[in-house]
């Protein structure tokens, strides 16, 4: 065998290009040189690696994801999904149910905000059964094809396979039926209001669905055109409280459906081409014919499977571990779903919009379905580097959101909702401007953050603008004993809001504005809490509230206990560091979070919410990467010049926590920012402080990634010596430069670079700790003539 070896790896190093034989002292050094990592990835092909199943296992008191199968295209206006669970449930597909009752277009960002606009198909044949419970159909995974743009299952009790396939606003479907007399297709309009008319002789169903949880303008409407290309045998509808109506073909109420008829062959296929539009029927018959027109279901599955390769693509990785690969480009579709274009063409091909603030149809873009508080961590940034001209359109239609209702969104779905804290619009609007997004109306979104920073009087829900901002810009805090909950994260937000207003003011020329800006975002500091050294509540007198449990979740925090919300200086990481006492202390904290128990106070709440069972059952302490608030946390082991912990603890999280399975995260997905954590994480940097042109390193997980970017430069990173050991970074290079520093700049990303990581299984705790190695901090990058405390 030791013969067998030596040939091989000769053989080997002459197709390399070696003319000799290395020597014995040679011999281990050229053997490993020679052997390029094991590549799996079919480039060609990065669909086929995309689980939209991932996240399905969830449920009310457990969230794995708390996802469903999105069939879209990315940032498409309509998703569609199977309905394992009956209607207006937000957990609308549990990958552990065994029935489909339905296939429904969705617009559901979070099961917590539930749906709107949904209506549904669904086939059946033999018995005439309508209504949801009854009509619904055994399936079963291993009878179900699920991608981005394809989804196909075999519906048991009726022996009919339907099919879908999404575009934008549109999508196609066909159902393989059996021999029967008795086969039906129903549309399902829902409740909240709905409309359906067939009309026989053109083949098709029109209609509308008004179903929403708010945030909706009294006028709203989805309207709906289906086209069938088989002649119905009958048609008929029902109305409210499933009251079938056999002779009737046009229905209005709370809750109407159509059902149409057919004689089929065994393997006949119905086909029904559909869209809709927020603005008319009109325009829907319009998304129709501009996104399908005469394609048949082949031409647009194999459609949108060039637009997902096509963007699949622009990341190119390489490995051995399709499970990795799987779990990568999983959550690369997953980041590429939202915010929802809410925009359509008109007759003469101009962008308008619904507006869903004020009911009118206006020019230009609009985006939704997006919680700031979640995405403005990491999908935003990785929008800045890989798509820019799409950041900038969000902007637009940001500019819009304001001049049509007022104020800037912090979670729209359609419209402004009351959920969540923070005024973190300002952080996306800010990153945007700062890395050179600049095609929309910055004097417009400046005039927008500040309204946010300095008016409480007319708020349209308590999530938009700030709430207690009277209390905060008075006494620096929003206190605890006021009557405004979780106050305490609310004030350490709005001091990194002001910093990203102090940093676009900046970039502006405004220099006073600036400076008024970055001292209020020195807020923070009235909170911290030097006798336990975490963050706490602080009451309008300012004494601290008491009795006082850093395990407490929520009350003065959202989400999260002191443990979690104490690391939300995102900005300014040396002065948090400089409160603790300096690195060690900073580093102890760290630490304690990772080797306590996961021990938790849900007295606030009355029952453990899943945020908190989900921190518990992964046995990493009081970690809580399954919720947003924490996770930057373990890149500011980079602050205090210990990265090697970083990188440790960063490949615990994305081998442990991301599974390429129905159960494959440790909580919320939401909108796609637990899965922006995972690409730019897995890539070897993550945004910590977005509002600075930055990010800071981590641990690659791959052996070599290409970034295409939109300006058409590449940046290479190639992980040498990678493996689950080798998870250190011995040393690095830019461009074949020694880089020496725990951070790359944005500049360094956008004009093109080449990366290349050196690893190995041990520490090396000299990388990267000089003093001026460390990422930014704004108590060690701007002096005292900008911030007067």
């Amino acid at each position: 065998m030791k013969n067998r070896t030596v040939t091989v790896l000769l053989a080997l190093l002459t197709l390399s290009g070696c003319n000799k034989a290395p020597t014995p002292s040679e011999f281990s050094t050229h053997s490993m040189s020679v052997r390029a990592p094991v590549n799996l990835v079919d480039s060609t092909n990065l669909v086929q690696y995309v689980n939209p199943l991932i996240g399905t296992d969830s449920e009310f008191i457990l969230s794995n994801g708390n996802t469903y199968p999105a069939l879209a295209r990315p940032w498409g206006m309509n998703f569609w999904t199977p309905m394992t669970s009956k209607m207006g449930d937000g957990w609308t597909y549990k990958y552990d149910e065994y029935t489909i009752r339905g296939f429904k277009q969705t617009h559901q960002p979070s099961p917590w905000l539930n749906d709107y606009a949904a209506f549904s198909f669904m086939p059946v044949t033999g018995e005439l059964k309508f209504e949801e419970e009854a009509r619904a159909s055994w399936f079963s995974h291993k009878a179900e094809t699920v991608q981005p743009h394809y989804y196909s299952v075999y519906l048991a009790d009726y022996d009919v396979v339907t099919e879908i396939t999404p575009t934008e606003r549109a999508a196609q479907f066909r159902f393989t039926f059996p021999e029967t007399q008795d086969a039906y297709i129903l549309l399902d309009a829902f409740h909240k209001g709905s409309h359906v008319k067939v009309i026989p002789e053109e083949r098709k169903i029109i209609g509308y669905a008004r179903n929403n949880h708010g945030g909706v303008p009294e006028n709203f409407h989805n309207y709906f055109v289906a086209y069938f290309d088989k002649d119905f045998t009958l048609a008929q509808t029902w109305t409210d409280d499933w009251e079938l109506a056999p002779e009737k073909l046009e229905q209005e109420g709370d809750h109407v459906g159509a059902i149409v008829k057919f004689s089929t062959k065994r393997g006949e296929q119905v086909n029904v081409k559909v869209a809709s539009s927020f603005i008319s029927l009109e325009q829907a018959e319009l998304n129709l014919a501009r996104e399908i027109g005469q394609d048949d279901f082949d031409t647009t599955k194999q459609k949108g499977f060039d637009v997902w390769q096509k963007e699949l693509s622009k990341i190119q990785i390489e490995s051995a571990d399709l499970d990795k690969v799987k779990t990568f480009y999983s959550s690369l579709y997953r980041l590429l779903l939202f915010p929802r274009s809410f925009y359509e063409f008109d007759e003469n091909d101009s962008l308008v919009h619904y507006s869903p603030y004020n009911g009118e149809v206006l020019p230009g873009y609009m985006y939704t379905d997006n919680g700031f508080w979640d995405t403005f961590r990491a999908v935003f940034p990785f929008f800045t580097i890989m798509y820019p001209s799409f950041n900038d359109q969000v902007m637009q239609g940001l500019v819009n959101t304001y001049n049509e209702s007022g104020w800037l969104p912090e979670w729209a779905s359609p419209g402004h909702r009351g959920v969540m804290i923070g005024s973190n619009s300002a952080i996306n609007i800010a990153d945007a401007y700062i890395k050179g997004m600049r095609n929309y109306d910055a004097d417009i979104l400046l005039e927008a953050v500040l309204k946010n920073a300095n008016v409480e009087e007319g708020r349209p829900v308590s999530s938009v603008g700030r709430e207690g901002l009277n209390f905060y810009n008075e006494l620096g805090y929003v206190p605890y004993d006021v009557g405004i909950h979780e106050n305490a994260a609310r004030t350490l937000e709005y001091a990194f809001a002001d910093f990203n207003i102090a940093q676009m003011a900046t970039a502006m020329g405004k220099h006073e504005l600036a400076q008024k800006f970055y001292k209020q975002s020195l807020n923070y500091k009235h909170l911290f809490d030097s006798d336990t050294g975490w963050m706490r509540g602080k009451n309008a007198d300012g004494s601290f509230q008491s009795p006082f449990n850093p395990l407490k979740w929520g009350d003065a925090f959202t989400e999260g206990n002191a443990l979690h919300y104490t690391w939300s200086v995102f900005h300014d990481v040396q002065g948090l560091i400089d409160l603790m006492g300096g690195e060690a202390a900073f580093i102890d904290k760290l630490d304690e979070v990772f080797t306590m128990p996961p021990l938790f106070d849900d007295s606030y709440y009355g029952f453990t919410i899943h945020e908190i069972r989900e921190m518990q059952i992964v046995n990493m302490g009081n970690y809580a990467h399954g919720n947003q608030p924490i996770q930057h946390m373990i890149y500011l082991y980079n602050h205090a010049r210990q990265p090697y912990k970083a990188q440790a603890r960063l490949r615990e999280v994305m081998t442990k926590l991301y599974l390429p399975t129905p159960d494959g995260y440790a909580g919320d997905e939401d909108n796609g920012q637990t899965s922006a954590w995972y690409v730019l994480s897995a890539l070897g940097f993550y945004s910590v402080t977005p509002g600075v042109p930055q990010y800071v390193i981590g641990s690659p997980l791959f052996d070599k990634v290409s970034l295409q970017l939109e300006n058409g430069n590449t940046v290479e990173i190639t992980a040498h010596d990678n493996s689950s050991e080798n998870v250190y970074i011995k040393n690095m290079t830019i461009n074949d430069l020694p880089h020496n520093k725990s951070w790359i700049s944005h500049e360094t990303l956008t004009s093109g670079a080449k990366i290349d990581f050196y690893m190995q299984s041990t520490p090396n705790k000299g990388w990267a700790t000089a003093s001026d190695s460390v990422p930014y901090s704004m108590s060690l990058h701007l002096d005292s003539t900008q911030i007067r405390e």
